[in-house]
């Protein structure tokens, strides 16, 4: 048993990650908690079934690294700078007035102002994961009160990086702290600096040589590649290797290869991360938890209520409704699966005790737990605020906003999948009648060519789920699938079909049992470039026999039919 070493820890731990996930998923809670679970369970203080506790660090911090590499892949400045003023100054001020909140409560509770400083910006984040997928499930992406929470959440997001250059130099810094401040600020701008350059002239030229290849396994492993290389850079600067990650992420994610990159590292990104957030369970002592149940319940209702104020506000100092700044107070009382690497990094550095991040992690778990909730109630609350005679005309005060969150603006397009000589002659026509549509490309040259002539077009594998989330399928009028291949046609159509199931579908195929296969997923229409063919060259012959148009176009129709064979 001792010779398997890691690789029996590895198992164990993605066995309660998988067990834990499950559990969430029956229960309708993130599976963030489920792997938070599995690892109090294995961890020493439940079962104590993993032996090696540094070997599964050292692979969670694989996750960390990756999890901020794609968060600056999937970061958009085109939305943070559309939300304007209430995302940019919104969201700081929410985080200061969070950040100066969670302070107050240090103190109150006795801990020292280092501890308290890092605990308020620990619990000024909220959960971009849980949010999102909260309010896709609602139906309130395009919301005002849904494009409010998404550019506050990216303002969090963002400010990541600069708290875990900055947070980490306070502890035990009695003196001299502003020298070291000085001194990361300056790692962290000349790391900044060398990533700009790279990013601006080395990366776009690294991956447009590697795709044009057009291999997958290649451009997968130079993504990865180039995402540790930056971390250990910023590491080895001093810097946090998270840090590093995620300003790679984010200059690859400005490039036209940002959609592919992430379809590609998603899947590595969930496992390594489901091996950090165990990690993150196996430091939970459950018996902690249960001798501090009063001061996890004040710190609770105290994070719920600062956070829902303060966040309530930010939306109706910037001009938006009652609506809309009630349902964001409402949806981000949670603390951020991104607080938890915070204060992983608070941890190690020694800023704060054992005693806070156990704190910290359990109000995180409540708190998480509670955001589905308090968004099912913000409606029911909203109507007893308008039924009010003072707080109604308060409410009634503002009106309504809409907004949209499409990239291209695109509503009743067509989704081009594959931009070979079928796809081209389509765009052509689609665009003499100025007909909007989406094309979605692997040819790096390709996409360059379209991105010169201003059409919008996504670099990526349309049968990746991860690339067609990004072309408004709920919205599209039709999908069209030119591939030849038969495999990626039926991928493409069952990814597409679980995003919109009611979207009408083109496809292209060869063999009949295709083509039934097809037809029972949902293919509403079918093209077989031979059969097609064939039905051309019938129509010639016919003709120079001297059959009229009338009498052939029968015979073509009951070839189309099956009525003829």
């Amino acid at each position: 048993m001792e010779e398997l070493g890691l690789g029996l820890d590895l198992l164990i731990v993605l066995v309660a990650a998988i067990a834990g996930g499950m559990l969430a998923r029956r229960l309708r809670l993130p599976l963030i908690l489920g792997y938070l679970v599995g690892g109090i369970i294995i961890g020493p203080f439940g079962l104590g079934l993993v032996g090696d506790l540094e070997n599964i660090n050292a692979l969670a911090t694989i996750g960390v690294i990756l999890l901020l590499f794609t968060l600056g892949l999937d970061f958009s400045l085109v939305e943070l700078r559309r939300m304007g003023r209430v995302a940019l100054l919104g969201g700081t001020i929410q985080i200061l007035l969070t950040a100066i909140a969670g302070f107050a409560l240090g103190i109150l509770l006795g801990w020292a102002v280092t501890q308290a400083i890092f605990f308020g910006f620990l619990i000024a984040l909220s959960s971009t994961t849980i949010v999102l997928k909260t309010l896709m499930e609602r139906g309130e992406l395009d919301t005002a009160h849904g494009r409010v929470m998404i550019g506050i959440l990216l303002v969090q997001d963002l400010s990541l990086i600069p708290l875990m250059v900055i947070l980490p130099t306070i502890g035990g810094q009695e003196t001299g702290l502003w020298a070291s401040l000085g001194m990361a600020g300056l790692k962290a701008a000349l790391f900044i600096g060398v990533m700009l350059i790279l990013g601006l002239w080395g990366l776009p030229w690294l991956l447009g040589r590697v795709a044009g290849g057009r291999s997958r396994e290649l451009f997968l492993l130079t993504v990865v590649t180039l995402s540790l290389v930056a971390a250990f850079g910023a590491f080895f600067l001093g810097l946090s290797a998270a840090v590093g990650a995620f300003i790679a992420g984010l200059l690859i994610g400005q490039s036209v290869f940002a959609r592919q990159a992430f379809a590609d590292i998603a899947p590595l990104r969930d496992i390594f991360g489901a091996l950090f957030f165990v990690s993150l369970g196996m430091l939970a002592d459950p018996r902690f938890t249960a001798d501090n149940l009063g001061t996890i319940a004040l710190i609770v209702i105290f994070i719920i209520a600062a956070k829902f104020v303060i966040c309530s506000l930010v939306p109706w100092i910037f001009g938006y409704n009652a609506k809309a700044s009630l349902f964001t107070g409402m949806g981000l009382i949670q603390i951020g699966e991104f607080s938890f690497v915070l204060a992983g990094v608070g941890l190690a550095a020694g800023v704060i005790s054992q005693h806070i991040y156990s704190l910290t992690l359990a109000s995180a778990a409540i708190t998480m737990v509670l955001t589905p909730f308090a968004l099912g109630l913000a409606p029911t609350l909203y109507r007893r605020l308008r039924q009010g005679k003072r707080l109604g005309r308060l409410v009634a005060s503002r009106g309504e906003q809409y907004w949209t969150r499409d990239e291209w603006q695109l509503s009743g397009h067509a989704v081009i999948c594959g931009h070979g000589r079928v796809g081209n002659i389509l765009t052509k026509v689609l665009e003499r009648r100025k007909l909007s549509y989406l094309v979605i490309e692997i040819d790096p040259v390709i996409i360059s060519k379209l991105r010169a002539q201003g059409t919008a077009c996504i670099y990526g594998d349309a049968s990746n789920p991860e690339i067609l989330a990004h072309t408004q399928l709920d919205k599209a009028r039709v999908l069209i699938c030119t591939f030849p291949d038969f495999i990626d046609v039926e991928l493409t159509v069952r990814n597409a079909l679980r995003i919109n199931p009611r979207l009408d579908i083109v496809a292209r195929v060869h063999r009949d049992t295709d083509a039934e296969l097809l037809k029972g997923i949902g293919v509403t229409e079918l093209v077989r470039p031979e059969f097609e063919a064939s039905l051309e060259i019938t129509r010639h012959t016919l003709h120079r026999f001297g059959l009229t148009t009338l009498e052939t176009q029968y015979i073509l129709n009951s070839l189309r039919e099956g009525r003829l064979t």
